[in-house]
């Protein structure tokens, strides 16, 4: 039997229906969750990416404020936008658009975001909470994993966890969430270097794959029944696309899905997840700002 296909757009939507309400709730108080996005550079995919949110902002009930800075800014004048929206009670949230160009000190501008507005979850303080099992913002993106799981119905507690790829915005805060005692995930960590890397991911019960290889996790890496989350975008050229390419992920997704139980697609899987969680924590700053979370 095929797996169920776990519909992130649908998913998505739920969610954002959910702070909706919320954010209705903080507008009847005088509130307004408020997001603050710095761009520096016109990076095609960053500009996407920065009015995509502008307009997820708009829709769900959340004020957007947008800096943009060329592509010359220096470190001193990306950290003083910084440091306005950490004194700006409207703002709640603070994201940095990554990547930056070269020559900035992408460590040094991340790690002058307020904790308290750090709603992407990047600076070392909450990275650092997040490790110790502490309250914070989670990264957007495992956070968006974990929620497809948690909604798919699948069971967290005490299952065989693989995570496959190790980055800094995906693959470690991944490892770290899944630890976490409210998930309570035996967790192995695995990535393009780990020796007969199908002897660990055939034991996973949740495999999720963010290694950024196209079509690294394929059927015979996959324990039966398994639920495959697939966070890989990668671009491949196709002369019959419109835009000279195809998105795929990181899993052979028409033969992982005859043995699988769950799978995310590429695209609508774990993308819509992005964006949504950066509205859930924006609001749910706001909220704890108004001593209300």
């Amino acid at each position: 039997m095929a797996a169920q296909i776990i519909d992130g757009k649908k998913v998505a939507e739920d969610i954002r229906a959910e702070v909706r309400d919320r954010t209705a709730r903080l507008a009847s108080k005088g509130i307004v969750p408020g997001l603050g996005v710095i761009l520096v550079g016109e990076d095609p995919a960053s500009v996407s990416y920065v009015t995509g949110k502008e307009k997820a902002c708009a829709e769900n009930g959340l004020a957007s404020f947008e800096r943009r800075l060329p592509a010359t800014a220096t470190d001193a004048q990306v950290l003083a936008l910084v440091e306005a929206f950490n004194k700006d009670p409207k703002v709640h949230g603070i994201l940095v658009q990554l990547p930056l160009p070269r020559g900035l000190d992408e460590r040094k501008i991340i790690g002058a975001i307020s904790p308290d507005k750090d709603v992407d979850g990047l600076t070392p303080i909450n990275i650092g909470r997040m490790s110790l099992d502490e309250p914070c913002f989670l990264p957007c993106t495992p956070a968006g994993c974990i929620e497809l799981i948690r909604r798919s119905g699948v069971v967290m507690d005490g299952a065989r966890a693989v995570v496959v790829g190790r980055s800094n915005l995906v693959g470690r805060p991944l490892i770290n969430i899944l630890t976490r005692k409210s998930i309570n995930a035996t967790v192995t960590a695995c990535h393009t270097g780990t020796r007969n890397l199908a002897a660990h991911t055939r034991e996973a019960e949740i495999l999720i794959a963010c290694a950024g290889k196209v079509g690294l996790i394929t059927a015979d890496m996959v324990r039966p029944g398994a639920c495959v989350i697939d966070v890989g975008v990668n671009r491949v050229e196709d002369s019959t696309a419109k835009n000279g390419f195809r998105l795929k992920g990181d899993v052979d997704y028409a033969a992982v899905k005859e043995v699988a139980s769950f799978i995310t697609p590429v695209p609508g899987g774990v993308g819509p997840m992005t964006i949504t969680m950066l509205l859930v924590n924006t609001t749910l700053s706001a909220e704890r700002a108004a001593g209300l979370a």
